[in-house]
C-alpha cells in the first residue's frame, strides 16, 4: 500500500485558495451571462429579420452571427474549459494549430478550384 501524506494548509494558503476559487466562480457567472446575452441578441436580430424590420438584412445578420459565435466559441474555450490557467500551453498550441489549419486547407482547395 501506498504511504499517504496529509498536509494541512495553514490559514493564509487557506485563505488564497478560497479568494481564487472565489474569483474564478465569479468570472465563470460572468461569462455565462455574457454569453446568455450575446444569444438573446442573436435571437432578436433573426426575429427582428423575420419581422422586417428596416435595417435588419441578411447581409449584416448572417456577418454577426457568425461573429457572435466565434466569440462565444473563444469564450467558452477559455473559460469553461479552463484554457485561461496555468499550464494549458501544449493544449493550447494544438488547439491553435488545428484551428490554423482547419482554416487553411478549405482556403488552399478553394483557392485552387477557383483560379
Amino acid at each position: 500500500m501506498a504511504d499517504i501524506q496529509v498536509y494541512t494548509k495553514s490559514a493564509a494558503e487557506l485563505e488564497l485558495g478560497q479568494r481564487r476559487a472565489k474569483s474564478s466562480m465569479r468570472n465563470q457567472v460572468m461569462m455565462f451571462s455574457l454569453m446568455i446575452f450575446l444569444t438573446l441578441i442573436s435571437f432578436t436580430m433573426v426575429t427582428a429579420y423575420g419581422a422586417g424590420v428596416a435595417g435588419f438584412s441578411k447581409f449584416f445578420i448572417i456577418p454577426m452571427l457568425m461573429l457572435f459565435a466565434a466569440v462565444q466559441v473563444g469564450l467558452q474555450l477559455y473559460y469553461f474549459m479552463h484554457m485561461n490557467e496555468k499550464g494549458h500551453g501544449i493544449p493550447q498550441m494544438f488547439m491553435y494549430t488545428g484551428v490554423l489549419l482547419g482554416g487553411l486547407i478549405p482556403l488552399t482547395f478553394l483557392t485552387i478550384i477557383w483560379w
